[in-house]
């Protein structure tokens, strides 16, 4: 009897160590190569944004080159058109492994969005890259549906983590945007260490991050300064709503094209007369000298709506990027504005906004704090907090992902609201 216990005793020990082995090498590989995919797309990055500066005539082909993304997403795209909502929804409904080209293609797609022009940002691109290669694994080593639902989640730290600089923010992330009980538990130590991979691999590559600093020595809380903060995150929050709400708005206009590749054509011809309206190139690709500025002068009043919409327009028109770098724009210079309102330190009220519209957005809120610590130190880590819980519960009742599925208290509070709706359109309709 001992001698049979102690053979299964090996065979589980041997189990688990070829588990833990299997999970460490994946963790490694995954991270490792995403990161230094996220190292060439960061430098890719950098030259198409520079190129199109020197040669800012080439927004001229943007239409030309929303009607290629069209194209290319039509006939070869496949699944992938759905972006980082087919990562979600596999998360959710296992039915088919995402296909590697989704890689490329939005790759690709992202860097002419970039090249002529387009507001767009990176964390898509970075995280469908992640979520498309981590994905592969699941044929190397025939895993579980269960396993498949780590993979999917590592795949989307890797991504965040290397393209921001933030690996705890990243590791979050991937864990926090999806929700469903074991498989995250499962995926923490994964998701953590197949994130700092990917960064340090990004680095290993000498591709360096954009930092961000606030300048002004940080105010001790008060009750005062509490409350402003709410005030502000309630702001914040509005603001994530209607950045879902314009999302929601411009995709039901394009889908009116019955057509696909021609909605980025259309969009592009409208982005080009919009352009050209405003008369600069300040609100087109990723802004990041605007962001870096909202830290430390006054800015327009208005540069946070117009980036919104632009943005909102060419996403939902078929242009490939991402929303975070755009929300980290929108809510950088809204709490520049809110300078002149909330007697706070603007870079303080700055970096708030940076972090709590994309808290909002994305209903990540935990992620966002650790990149508010990450990015900006701890020693505004409660006004991150504050003004992060507060913008997500003040969003609305859903993100900029449209398969994400939203759990907890506020799914609870807004189904409250939802009731009480419903209520009250009954009584009048008894009336």
């Amino acid at each position: 009897m001992s001698t049979k216990s102690n053979t299964l005793s090996k065979i589980a020990l041997k189990e688990k160590t070829f588990c833990v082995l299997k999970w460490i090498a994946i963790a490694i590989s995954v991270g490792f190569i995403v990161g230094s995919i996220s190292a060439f797309f960061l430098t890719s990055l950098s030259w198409v944004t520079n190129y199109r500066d020197l040669h800012p005539v080439i927004m001229l082909g943007l239409p030309l080159a929303g009607l290629i993304i069209g194209l290319l997403y039509h006939y070869y795209g496949g699944a992938s058109s759905k972006g980082n909502n087919l990562l979600l929804k596999e998360y959710y409904q296992s039915e088919q492994t995402i296909p590697l080209r989704m890689a490329p293609l939005v790759l690709f797609s992202t860097l002419l969005t970039h090249l002529f022009g387009g507001s767009a940002g990176r964390e898509g691109t970075a995280v469908q890259i992640g979520g498309a290669i981590a994905d592969q694994y699941s044929r190397i080593f025939k895993l579980t549906h269960d396993d498949r639902k780590i993979l999917i989640i590592i795949g989307i730290s890797a991504g965040f983590a290397s393209v921001f600089g933030t690996p705890w923010a990243g590791a979050l992330f991937g864990l926090e945007v999806i929700t469903g009980g074991k498989s995250r538990l499962k995926a923490l130590i994964p998701s953590i260490m197949t994130a700092f991979i990917a960064n340090y691999a990004c680095s290993f590559w000498n591709v360096s991050h954009t930092h961000y600093h606030i300048r002004e020595i940080i105010p001790a809380i008060n009750l005062q300064y509490l409350l402003y903060t709410v005030i502000a995150g309630i702001i914040f929050g509005l603001v994530a709503y209607l950045f879902t709400a314009f999302g929601d708005i411009f995709s039901y206009i394009f889908r009116k094209i019955q057509y696909p590749p021609l909605r980025p054509f259309i969009g592009g011809i409208v982005l080009i007369f919009l352009i050209w309206q405003l008369g600069t190139t300040q609100y087109i690709g990723l802004g990041i000298p605007t962001i870096l500025a909202s830290f430390e002068s006054q800015l327009n009043s208005y540069d946070f709506i117009i980036k919104l919409l632009l943005t909102t327009f060419t996403l939902s028109a078929g242009f490939k990027g991402g929303e975070v770098t755009p929300l980290f724009f929108i809510g950088a210079t809204l709490g520049n504005v809110l300078f002149g309102i909330i007697p706070l330190p603007m870079g303080l009220l700055a970096a708030m906004g940076f972090i709590a519209v994309f808290a909002g957005a994305t209903n990540t809120p935990l992620a966002c704090i650790l990149m508010g610590v990450e990015l900006f130190g701890f020693e505004a880590s409660i006004y991150f907090a504050i003004a992060c819980f507060v913008a997500y519960f003040f969003s609305g009742a859903k993100g900029i992902y449209t398969t994400q599925i939203i759990t907890g208290p506020k799914h609870h509070f807004y189904l409250h609201i939802k009731k009480r709706q419903n209520d009250i359109y009954e009584r009048l309709r008894n009336l």
